[in-house]
């Protein structure tokens, strides 16, 4: 089953337990795609007829390393699986069975595995009728083998964050974009040896329970949901509002997370940019309540492609907001309630916040070929590809408000970078989730760069960097902000 139809499966299921709990009495509104039953069904239905055919085909010959899962060997075997460098990282070979195993390099394999392998219904899956394309020229002998693949990752900075998050028990994931949309790294910890797990075509846990991938994962995004909150407060022309710091309506109430140790409330004229770098939930409550959930649901899509899936060529981004009373309007504006996205989609969201545009994130740089991994037989996914964008005359305020939270979380920023970022702190069904979204800019990167390959990013480019931390606790993290130095400790490992 492919990773996009999992991914929906996961989010419909979320969806329908959570709507299962529903007590807000009348619906006001309601806005997912999330797919019914039967559409669900159906597609199953189709993706996996894909499935079923490509499976009945095979893998490709490589390096020496480390035996992942086996399939019978058919016609094609899949080619080899490269990250930016020319580095490998999935290969194939035949066992004594005469059966067809996948391997990962030994050098790569751990921090790569719940990314990457069959497994985990990771990218070696993902680009199985590309992997299994005759090769244009011949492989070894009369086997036939398929074309290879180029990925954007930088197998080497995926290492160092794994490492950095192995080192400091940081359990969660972290996702580093380059500013054209390509993934350089994308980590989940923990993730598991795949040696352990010879011969294992697929496992629950590890594509989607302990060891699955987490950057892909839904979940509740707290306070960095005010990203998307500040600009629909700036387009609707909310900038001053009263801020009480314990909200109390219809008998329940919203309260600001220093609402028993900030003195200074009541605040009567709290502005749209103090809310956004103290993190007030009132505010950004009492701003949705008065746009209306009509409104906030339609910039929520139009703005930020946030209600529709983003077709990735690594699978769907999908999304989910529902809104079924005004308490959950409320709620929304602080991504709690129905709010459900991704640790990826959050970087994608970052990008556009720094630039203005959101771009489609891809991890496909080049089909090439087996023989030459110089060959390029078919370019790969189109980098800064716009599709969303920020209002422009709604864009100098959101890039203010993020510097400051940049600059109160004590982030350092190289020469000729500048960092801009929102921290958020979600009550989830399974802990605290503890965020932070930022980039560090290139003074000169304008996000409009095309590189032919990425060995110049380097001090030309800038970088993307989300993580979520799923274990604060076991840190002694209250609240987000309270990580950065975690967060430090990762933009090092990259930039470094």
């Amino acid at each position: 089953m492919e990773l996009g139809l999992r991914r929906k499966l996961a989010a419909f299921l979320c969806v329908s337990m959570s709507a299962s709990f529903v007590s807000c009495g009348d619906i006001v509104e309601k806005a997912s795609d999330s797919p019914t039953s039967s559409a669900v069904t159906s597609e199953a239905v189709s993706e996996v007829s894909e499935d079923a055919e490509a499976s009945a085909q095979t893998t490709a010959p490589a390096v020496t390393t480390s035996a992942v899962s086996t399939t019978t060997v058919a016609d094609v075997k899949k080619g080899i699986l490269y990250d930016a460098d020319g580095d490998v990282l999935v290969s194939g070979d035949v066992n004594e069975e005469n059966e067809e195993i996948r391997v990962l390099n030994p050098d790569y394999k751990i921090p790569m595995a719940n990314l990457v392998s069959e497994m985990s219904e990771g990218l070696d899956m993902t680009f199985e009728k590309k992997l299994r394309t005759p090769n244009p020229s011949p492989v070894s002998g009369d086997e036939k083998v398929g074309q290879s693949i180029q990925l954007t990752l930088d197998a080497d900075k995926q290492n160092a964050v794994y490492q950095y998050m192995a080192d400091m028990n940081i359990v969660g994931a972290a996702v580093v974009m380059r500013s054209d949309g390509s993934i350089m790294a994308e980590v989940s910890y923990p993730s598991y040896n795949p040696d352990d797990y010879y011969k294992v075509k697929h496992n629950e846990d590890l594509a989607w329970g302990t060891y699955g991938n987490k950057a892909f994962q839904n979940a509740e995004p707290g306070s960095v949901f005010k990203i998307m909150s500040e600009v629909i407060s700036d387009k609707h022309g909310i900038y001053s509002l009263y801020d009480d710091g314990t909200w109390y309506y219809d008998g329940t109430s919203i309260v600001n997370w220093d609402h028993d140790t900030n003195f200074s409330y009541p605040i009567p004229d709290r502005s749209l940019y103090s809310a956004f770098i103290n993190s007030s939930n009132i505010y950004f409550a009492k701003a949705f309540d008065q746009i209306g959930a009509e409104a906030v649901l339609a910039d929520l899509n139009d703005i930020f492609h946030f209600g529709t899936d983003i077709d990735c060529d690594f699978g769907n981004l999908h999304n989910n907001v529902e809104i079924y009373c005004q308490d959950d309007l409320r709620r929304t504006a602080f991504g709690q309630s129905y709010v459900l996205t991704s640790p990826m989609y959050l970087a994608a969201l970052t990008r556009e916040a720094v630039f203005g545009d959101m771009v489609r994130p891809f991890v496909l740089k080049n089909v090439v070929d087996t023989n030459d991994f110089g060959t390029v037989i078919e370019e790969g996914s189109k980098p800064n590809e716009v599709i969303a964008s920020i209002p422009t005359n709604c864009r100098e305020g959101l890039l203010n408000c993020m510097s400051g939270v940049g600059a109160n979380i004590g982030i350092y920023a190289p020469e000729g970078y500048n960092f801009y970022a929102k921290t958020g702190t979600a009550e989830t069904w399974m802990g605290d989730f503890l965020y932070i979204t930022g980039c560090m800019k290139n003074v000169n990167d304008n996000g409009t760069a095309v590189y032919g390959d990425y060995s110049d990013y380097a001090g030309q480019g800038s970088y993307i960097v989300v993580i979520q931390i799923r274990n604060g606790g076991d840190h002694g993290f209250e609240f987000a902000s309270e990580s950065a130095q975690v967060y430090q400790g990762i933009v090092n490992a990259v930039m470094n």
